[in-house]
């Protein structure tokens, strides 16, 4: 082979300049706003302009790297509260500390404390220390610290705002964030309004040219349909649609997002993810605590607008969607809403419906208190703590299954599970008595605790009779891989950051939602009291009384 210029073998030589020339063609024709099409046959994100360094020498199917945020910070308003302190806080430096965001990264504080930076890195310090995932390392956490400002101030208060834009364009300067913030607003919902208004009178909301800007909501995203599409119209008036993020946590989860992976990715499983092998799905989301300190959020909300709004129906969605065009948003969106929208309610809400109350009980070895003697509890509230309700899907796949939906507090245990119940053989050559301990067949997807999966099917107990009993398979992610699953908030704020927004509901799914919940609360508000059940149970007798007379029965988780 002949030598080229300084020892580099000519074609090497060749190869080198007619990459260094495919560079400057690319860098012109982008300056000149020519769109391009990468290695992987996607156009790149074009959100107001965003030009972020791309490493020219990565592949997008390398899965040897993983995803870094580029420049950035993020500016958390009601920092102070439990969601901040136990999540957000904690999440934000298990992900510095396993190398996912930038050496510059910043950290805003935002709320009604009289503390200085060195306070508030305090405070995060405090809250890392106790409810990291990853251990905790010195020269991480003092590199997270120089990037760490507090703004004390109200949400009315246009001085704080003012010294917040003062501390953004600062940490630009000494940072390197290039003006790429998320606002995340970890408020009660009743204060979005005021947030968004602010941010966009004090410029906050604008992102200069080649940066972005992006809000991050957490839930519930109004009360009905009527004050979510109110809501919408003044967050959009101030943020577009693609810079908006409603956080939904369980989508964040390893294994709702293996569902995906398990439907789409595995040939054994979708032929029989229909109607005609599928008797019916029950999801289920339980908690074993009561409202603790939270009467004052959660009583006039409920378990059915607090959980089954949002988590379940879109638990449910993930579970019944067709195979979407690509993973990328708006495919995701657009299988999603045509479940939501071809969801069918019960003809009589009475029978297919049901909400309850927890009573006291001994639950646990301890004796605990009723819903409505909880502190801060009317005596005559109707706020349910467990409700379930059984919905159709009306469409070709799914005609005629029912998804019966349930969730409540104070219950046997705090699980939360997705179980697709199939239907029996046609025709079984066995005596009744070999198979009378034989359930149907079933998957369950495991959300929490334990993540993982679990199929169960029918196998011969060892002797010299036939009988046949239930017997399960099991996978643990715990137990199949080395890496411990991160933790919801971890991936979804990264995500945020990276401007991906495959695992957030978008203001269609929200509103959806809302169009199916809203009927059955405007009847259980004119139709009595919710049932009563004892803590530690699984619910009210009416709740298995519904299943019944469909001729089935909850799984016991």
């Amino acid at each position: 082979m002949s030598e080229g210029i300084e020892g580099i073998p000519q074609t090497a030589e060749q190869e080198t300049k007619g990459t260094k020339e495919e560079k400057e063609a690319r860098a012109a024709q982008e300056a000149a706003g020519v769109e391009q099409t990468g290695v992987s046959g996607h156009a790149p994100r074009t959100e107001h302009a965003d030009t972020h360094f791309e490493n020219p020498l990565r592949d997008p199917r390398d899965r040897r790297l993983p995803k870094i945020a580029g420049p950035s910070g993020l500016v958390i308003f009601g920092v102070t509260g439990d969601l901040s302190r136990k999540k957000l806080m904690p999440a934000v430096y298990d992900l510095a500390n396993r190398g996912l965001l930038p050496p510059g990264f910043s950290l805003v504080g935002f709320a009604r404390r009289d503390w200085e930076d060195q306070d508030f890195a305090q405070v995060v310090h405090d809250a890392v220390r106790e409810h990291a995932r990853t251990p905790f390392r010195e020269e991480v956490w003092q590199q997270l610290a120089e990037g760490m400002r507090f703004i004390p101030g109200d949400f009315d208060d246009d001085t704080a705002f003012k010294q917040l834009r003062s501390a953004v364009e600062e940490l630009d300067a000494s940072r390197g964030t290039s003006g790429n913030y998320a606002f995340y607003l970890s408020v009660p919902p009743k204060f979005f309004p005021k947030v968004v208004q602010q941010l966009k009178k004090h410029k906050l909301a604008s992102a200069p040219e080649g940066s972005w800007r992006r809000a991050v909501i957490e839930k519930p995203f109004g009360h009905d349909l009527r004050s979510a599409e109110k809501l919408n119209a003044i967050v959009h008036d101030v943020f577009d649609p693609e810079q908006v993020f409603r956080i939904d946590h369980y989508l964040g989860k390893e294994t709702v997002q293996n569902l995906l992976a398990l439907r789409f990715a595995n040939q054994m499983f979708e032929p029989i993810w229909n109607r005609s092998y599928v008797d019916h799905v029950q999801i289920t989301m339980a908690e074993d605590i009561g409202i603790g300190g939270r009467a004052g959020y959660y009583d006039g909300i409920g378990a059915a607008r607090d959980v089954i709004q949002n988590h379940l129906l879109q638990l449910m969605a993930l579970t019944a969607m067709e195979e979407p065009a690509a993973f990328d948003a708006a495919s995701l969106l657009t299988e999603k809403l045509k479940v939501l929208k071809a969801v069918r309610l019960p003809q009589d809400l009475g029978e297919g419906t049901v909400r309850g109350q927890y009573a006291a009980a001994w639950q646990g070895g301890t004796k605990v208190r009723g819903y409505l003697e909880e502190d801060g509890i009317d005596q005559s509230s109707t706020t349910d703590t467990y409700a379930a309700v059984r919905l159709q899907v009306d469409n070709r796949r799914w005609a005629g299954v029912p998804f019966y939906l349930r969730t409540g507090k104070r219950l046997g245990r705090r699980v939360t599970e997705i179980a697709v119940v199939f239907q029996r053989a046609p025709h079984s050559p066995f005596d009744s008595t070999a198979t009378e301990e034989l359930g149907s067949n079933a998957i369950v997807i495991r959300v929490q605790p334990d993540e993982g999966m679990t199929v169960r099917f029918g196998s011969k107990v060892p002797g010299t009779s036939m009988e046949i009993r239930d017997v399960t398979m099991d996978f643990a992610y715990g137990e199949s891989f080395t890496e411990s699953s991160p933790e919801a908030y971890e991936r979804l704020i990264l995500d945020v950051l990276l401007g991906d927004a495959n695992l957030f509901p978008r203001h269609q799914e929200v509103e959806e939602s809302w169009k199916i919940l809203d009927p059955i609360e405007q009847y259980w508000a004119t139709h009595g009291r919710p049932a009563q059940y004892a803590s530690g149970s699984w619910g009210p007798e009416e709740a298995d009384e519904m299943l019944a007379r469909d001729g089935r029965s909850w799984r016991r988780p």
